[in-house]
């Protein structure tokens, strides 16, 4: 009775310490990638409010500004990569914010990845800053499923630049974009826009929908106050 005690004990106290090193090996393999993704969405918020803020102030992008206040959100994405010269595919992470017709506020952030944008000959770097003005409520809605193809599921057309540039522009989302403070006229016909869940958890601490962040309001976070009132006081 006395060996068959001791065979439990010691099956317990393997259980135990496999337990522990595999608990152990968990928080040090997965903690460090969670405050990395929470730094990186924080990261991108804050540049999302510098971008935005220097679109609104450059006299190129007039258009952008005047008509904010017919946007029902945007999408920032404050640097687009491209992967090749010239040619080739290219992407970025940035945030959707919607605005509450009713009350002026915008959205806590959501996070969007874009990928295979065409640059063409006319952009003067290899990264541009990208603000998508949502136009319609059913670009806000294809927003909200995992991923949207534009051009696809939304029409998107290129905004009106230059100082006191003026005409109607009519499409689902509205796009502007600047590489190295210049205008870059790039095409975002068929790329594709997907939840970026990962940061979406990593900022708010837990795993929340686009309907949970934008229409439900269930989670928030004070890292975007800054943001969402330069985008109030930007829309009068």
């Amino acid at each position: 009775m006395k060996i068959k005690s001791q065979k439990r004990s010691s099956v317990s106290l393997y259980l135990v310490s496999t337990l522990f090193a595999a608990a152990l090996f968990f928080t040090t393999a997965v903690t460090p990638v969670i405050a990395a993704d929470i730094n990186d969405a924080q990261d991108i918020v804050d540049r999302s409010k510098v971008t935005f803020t220097s679109m609104v102030r450059d006299k190129d992008f007039s258009w952008f500004r005047d008509n904010l206040k017919n946007a029902k959100g945007l999408l920032i994405y404050p640097q687009v990569l491209k992967a090749g010269f010239i040619l080739g595919g290219s992407g970025g992470t940035g945030a959707l914010v919607v605005r509450d017709v009713k009350t002026g506020d915008w959205s806590e952030p959501t996070f969007y990845t874009i990928g295979s944008v065409s640059f063409g000959l006319q952009i003067g770097g290899e990264s541009a800053e990208v603000i998508m003005m949502v136009m319609s409520q059913k670009a806000v809605d294809s927003l909200f499923t995992s991923s949207v193809k534009l051009g696809g599921d939304t029409s998107i057309a290129v905004g009106p630049v230059g100082a006191g540039a003026k005409g109607a522009v009519t499409a689902d989302i509205i796009s502007f974009a600047k590489s190295k403070g210049l205008y870059a006229g790039l095409n975002f016909e068929g790329s594709v826009l997907g939840v970026r869940e990962s940061l979406n958890k990593a900022y708010y601490g837990k795993g929340a929908s686009p309907v949970e962040i934008i229409v439900e309001k269930k989670v928030s976070n004070k890292g975007a106050d800054e943001l969402r009132a330069a985008l109030k006081k930007a829309v009068k």
